[in-house]
């Protein structure tokens, strides 16, 4: 007698904790899954060979337990370098609409070469990136934060960044963040105690997220979202978090090809004196005059010399 046909089905991961998983099917069931052990060794190179976003293929091995079978094709995905190994990446999220990335001025500092990071790795598959700049009531508090708060903000604006400026505490502030997320299935990223969850509770909530204040001794982040998850937003869409991050190092990306998701410098390859120009040191370099003439931010700039270096480092285990 021939063994009965697995019933399969679709549908869309929405928490991945571990090696088990959520899934929500079709029909707005969400069901738990565990991944077949074959995709487990398939993907080699990443320490999460699924993401939250991913649509998967999967069928009841039993009445209780249901099996993701294959990942279908992604349209997008953002990655990181993993922190366990320098030769694996870690893939955060998949099939989304666009990347918001977190930054806070103080409590805690973000630094610049975080956010461009991020923005590089979301050029890389042309995903469409917001600049979320948090807790701009604590820059307020002073000058020199509030101005270089202007600062940063003028920078990404500039590049062409749709940039928002707000307070995950300040109700007001509600429309603006509502009206990126509204119908869209969003990524949202930023250092531990950036304000991540309370941007999400801001936007829709009802749905309470767990939130902490950062610790004051070290001034840095604690963690509040222990896994990855998207949720439904009550205004249509959804939204992507994941754990806050102390890092991000950009990964599988060629080094003359870097300069290309820097939106700012693509305008001046064409005047380069050299079709292979690394815009280093090069004689005749546009992208090093502008920097010089204040046409491109030096801070943008520097980050860029910083991810070239790490590209050209040899990786070792």
């Amino acid at each position: 007698m021939e063994a009965p046909t697995k019933f399969k089905d679709t549908g869309i991961v929405i928490r991945s904790t571990g090696g088990s998983y959520k899934v929500k099917t079709e029909s707005g069931k969400v069901i738990d899954c565990v991944l077949r052990g074959k995709l487990r060794l398939e993907e080699l190179k990443t320490t999460n060979p699924v993401a939250v976003g991913d649509r998967v293929v999967y069928y009841f091995e039993n009445e209780e337990k249901a099996v993701i079978e294959e990942i279908l094709p992604r349209k997008n995905f953002i990655q990181r370098r993993s922190t366990r190994s320098s030769s694996f990446q870690q893939v955060l999220c998949a099939n989304i609409d666009q990347a918001l990335i977190v930054v806070t001025i103080d409590e805690p500092f973000t630094p610049l070469s975080f956010v461009d990071s991020f923005l590089v790795m979301a050029e890389a598959f042309r995903i469409p990136a917001i600049v979320v700049f948090n807790k701009i009531d604590i820059a307020r508090k002073k000058e020199k934060n509030w101005e270089k708060l202007k600062d940063y903000v003028c920078i990404y604006a500039e590049i062409g960044y749709k940039v928002l400026a707000l307070s995950a505490l300040n109700v007001e502030d509600r429309p603006k963040i509502v009206e990126v997320l509204a119908n869209k299935i969003s990524f949202i990223s930023g250092l531990s105690g950036s304000g991540k969850s309370s941007l999400i509770n801001l936007a829709d909530p009802k749905l309470h997220l767990k939130t902490a204040p950062i610790s004051h001794h070290t001034k840095k982040g604690r963690h509040t979202t222990t896994y990855a998850q998207m949720y439904d937003l009550e205004f249509g869409g959804s939204i992507i978090d994941v754990p806050g991050f102390r890092e991000f190092e950009i990964t599988d990306i060629d080094r003359y090809e870097l300069s290309h998701y820097f939106p700012e410098m693509r305008k001046y390859f064409h005047q380069c004196k050299f079709n292979n120009c690394t815009h280093t040191s090069e004689p005749g370099c546009a992208i090093i005059r502008a920097v010089q003439e204040g046409e491109i931010a030096s801070t943008r700039y520097n980050t860029y010399l910083g991810m070239l270096n790490n590209l050209e480092k040899p990786v070792y285990d």
